[in-house]
């Protein structure tokens, strides 16, 4: 009974080998005691002189030849000596190999003469018979050590080793799948070329079935807590991945209920040859019901302590232990890029806790990361010219989680500086606050524009970590801007304004997408609404709103179809009262590809893009990958239109194709494209290059 239960241990561990014995260890004899050295005087004394006998005999010692004579009457000068006798290890040795040898072959070596010379390979075949309707075959084959070896081999010696290990794999398979009268063997045959025919014919036998299912578990809530979490029923095979995941889903379910010592011992099946069953019995130890208590901190650089801990984690003392809501804390401590390494485990207490269960501890062993770091983003587009940004992070200088982010911006067409504070985690989970200036200049076709600002908000916003299905931001901006603005969009005429501006910006959003960076599945879509005032003379109050829908189609699992649609208005004013650089623009790589940035839409005298108060924008993507990289066609369209309300007519095309090259922080992208039925004074063909996917 032992044995057989034991059998069936080592098999569900599919890719566990039998353990070796261990070596004999060569044992020295004692030393043998000497004796003392005699004097010359005393040595010759004891002696024997020649022909004499020795002490213990009255006949004298016979000469070598009568002893010879003696010993060997028979012999004569012309006999020869009986061979020697060969040692132990020589004779067996020269014993035939056992019968997966029998076929001889040239022995492999190299000469005396010439140790370094290349011997000739031996060449063989491999056949494979008897797993028939297993399934196992392709699985042996992909694993068997003789198919491996591309039908070559130093010596024999190496294809009987490989034909020993193809035993040892088709048993394990086979057991594996519940065929425990599983036999294999591998034979060597002498092939008509010269060559050997390695043959592995396995037979599988009675496949086992699971009997009676046993567990050896204390008392839970619900009383079948571990039976429900074992995924296993009577007349099931006994496949090992399905008894190994049966077993883990236990180890999951447990602590998800409040156990968060669980711990699931070492099965037995006990097989029956006769009935081809095997009755299975698992014990557990579930230990104490739990309920969460407090979180304590360890670590020799921390980032910040228990007490902000406790407000990122999402359960409160008193409710039931869940090994979920301690991986959520988990993930969220590494979401805050604070961290070199984190760790979080149960403590007992063995104090009673709240409906019959025992309070546990969360230990947090941490150890702070480098808290600042450097980051830098380059990108050139048709009209907007290259733009390189550089950004200096401290993360946690004012803790908990308190960072200052300095930014610079040098490009061809934009200046500009900011400084920020954010706090996340402020006060809530997966709240940010936020407040900062900026001083920016900006130069393009549309508008020339000095401006400083002022902002404060708070938000909820996804992570590559945590990407959040809601999603919001609220705040407040002032901003200062010196503007030239076209007086006279018939002459052309230009002038400089100073605009006081102030908002209120609110956006929401909603993502269903699979990915933060790369989605492939899904749909997102965001709304944006800000009241705004402008002062600039007199007062001008206005409603600014964008809605963005997007979505993607896997249409295997390396061509997805990419789409993408916006609306956006300008209401309550005139076009002419808006600053320029607050005004609706389309065109460039975030928008209608093909043409310059910000090029669509009314143009002055001069062919210059002036701005709009509505627009709509579409567009559609193949995108192909293969390996790390991709390509993608696409087709964008779009508008910009005077009137306060999308007129969807007028629409200006544009097509081109790109290439993505595949990192860890998301694709880097180059797209060329150009306009349908261009018209004077617009690009020949737009180039945009970025991070990220264009949508």
């Amino acid at each position: 009974m032992g044995s057989r239960q034991k059998r069936v241990r080592r098999a569900l561990g599919l890719m566990m080998m039998a353990a070796s014995p261990l070596p004999l260890m060569a044992q020295t004899p004692p030393p043998q005691q000497e004796e003392p050295i005699l004097p010359d005087s005393e040595f010759e004394a004891r002696r024997p002189k020649t022909g004499e006998a020795p002490a213990n005999s009255s006949a004298p010692l016979p000469s070598i030849d009568q002893w010879i004579d003696q010993q060997m009457p028979e012999a004569s000068a012309t006999q020869e000596l009986p061979p020697a006798v060969e040692p132990q290890e020589e004779r067996e040795l020269a014993q035939p190999l056992p019968p997966l040898d029998s076929v001889q072959v040239p022995l492999q070596v190299a000469t005396d003469a010439n140790p370094h010379e290349k011997t000739e390979a031996v060449r063989y075949a491999v056949a494979v018979e008897g797993f028939g309707k297993t399934g196992l075959e392709d699985e042996f084959r992909d694993s068997s050590a003789l198919i491996d070896g591309d039908g070559k081999a130093d010596t024999a010696a190496m294809v009987q080793a490989r034909a020993h290990e193809d035993e040892a794999l088709a048993i394990r398979l086979l057991y594996s799948e519940g065929y425990y009268d599983a036999t294999a063997l591998a034979s060597l045959d002498q092939a008509g070329d010269a060559g050997l025919k390695a043959i592995v014919s396995v037979t599988p036998g009675k496949r086992y079935r699971i009997g009676d299912i046993v567990i050896h578990a204390g008392p839970t809530v619900p009383p079948n807590l571990v039976r429900d979490s074992l995924p296993l029923q009577t007349g099931n095979f006994i496949v090992a991945a399905a008894v190994e995941g049966a077993e883990a889903n236990v180890g999951v379910k447990l602590p998800e209920n409040g156990y968060a010592f669980a711990k699931v011992g070492q099965r037995d099946i006990l097989l029956d040859p006769a009935t081809a069953t095997g009755d299975y019995t698992l014990p557990v130890e579930t230990g104490p019901r739990g309920s969460f208590r407090s979180i304590t901190t360890t670590g020799e650089k921390q980032a910040f302590g228990a007490d902000h801990m406790k407000g990122i984690s999402r359960f409160k003392p008193g409710e039931l232990y869940d090994s979920r809501k301690v991986d959520d804390l988990r993930r969220a401590l590494v979401a805050t890029g604070l961290f070199s390494s984190i760790s979080i485990d149960p403590v007992r207490t063995n104090e009673p806790g709240p409906d019959g269960t025992e309070y546990v501890d969360l230990s947090v062993t941490q150890e702070a990361g480098k808290p600042r770091t450097l980051a830098g983003e380059l990108g050139y587009g048709t009209g907007q010219g290259f733009r390189a940004e550089g950004t200096w992070t401290h993360r946690n200088l004012f803790p908990p989680e308190g960072a200052v982010i300095a930014s610079v911006i040098a490009g061809t067409q934009e200046q500009g500086a900011s400084g920020t504070f954010r706090r996340s985690n402020a006060g809530k989970r997966d709240k940010s606050f936020q407040t900062g200036i900026t001083l920016n200049h900006q130069n393009y076709d549309a508008y020339e524009a000095y401006t400083a600002g002022l902002n404060i908000g708070w938000s909820r916003q996804s992570t590559p970590i945590f990407q959040k299905r809601w999603t919001y931001s609220y705040g407040a901006e002032v901003l200062l801007s010196n503007e030239q603005v076209v007086v006279d969009p018939a002459t052309a005429n230009k002038a400089r304004r100073t605009y006081f501006i102030g908002g209120l910006p609110v956006q929401i959003g909603y993502d269903r997408s699979n990915d933060l960076l790369n989605p492939t599945k899904g749909f997102r879509a965001n709304l944006r609404g800000e009241p705004e005032g402008s002062l600039h003379g007199r007062f001008s109050p206005y409603l600014r709103a964008t809605f963005d829908l997007t979505g993607y189609y896997p249409l295997s699992d390396s061509l997805v179809i990419a789409g993408r649609a916006r609306v956006g208005t300008i209401s309550g004013v005139k076009r002419d009262d808006v600053a320029p650089s607050r005004r609706i623009y389309a065109g460039g790589g975030g928008s209608v590809r093909g043409y310059g940035y910000q090029e669509l839409g009314p143009k002055d005298a001069n062919n210059d893009p002036i701005g709009g108060r509505s627009v709509n924008e579409f567009a559609v993507e193949g995108r192909y990958r293969f390996g790390d990289y991709g390509v993608v066609a696409f087709v964008d369209a779009g508008q910009v239109y005077e009137s306060s309300m999308p007129q969807f007519s007028d629409v200006r095309y544009g097509v081109g194709i790109g290439g993505r090259f595949y990192t860890n922080f998301g694709p880097f992208r180059a797209d060329i494209a150009m306009p349908v039925n261009r018209q004077p004074g617009e690009s020949k063909f737009a180039l945009y290059i970025g991070i990220g996917q264009a949508f």
